[in-house]
């Protein structure tokens, strides 16, 4: 069974970055052809995808928040950590981690119960 835990703090002032880390157990993130994403949805919006790394290392982003994200890995811990810089009120949302194998909503199978953010001073 897959499972994908985040964490990270609930409370992130504006300006600063934003961090998350994904555990990850019953699957290698270095499986072949998966991806790993970070997934947000704010408050009555739909799922907004931030990016994710592959199975390989290479990395994607959301040409909306391409320059303020990074992704990486830490294969030795099996996590996958987000960084999100410059917060802003728009940031505050549930964060999700998910793995994929395409790229429709339909393609991901296995999600993190989520973690809510709140960005306020």
């Amino acid at each position: 069974q897959v499972q994908l835990q985040e964490s990270g703090p609930g409370l992130v002032k504006p300006s600063q970055t934003l961090s998350l880390t994904c555990t990850v157990s019953g699957a290698s993130i270095t499986d072949e052809y998966f991806h790993w994403s970070w997934v947000r949805q704010a408050p009555g919006k739909g799922l907004e995808w931030i990016g994710y790394i592959a199975y390989s290392g290479m990395t994607y982003y959301s040409p909306a928040l391409k320059s303020r994200t990074s992704i990486s890995r830490d294969t030795s811990k099996n996590q996958f950590t987000l960084q999100l810089s410059s917060v802003t009120l728009e940031d505050t949302a549930v964060y999700y981690c998910a793995r994929g194998y395409g790229g429709t909503w339909e393609e991901y199978d296995y999600w993190g119960q989520g973690t809510q953010v709140t960005v306020s001073s």
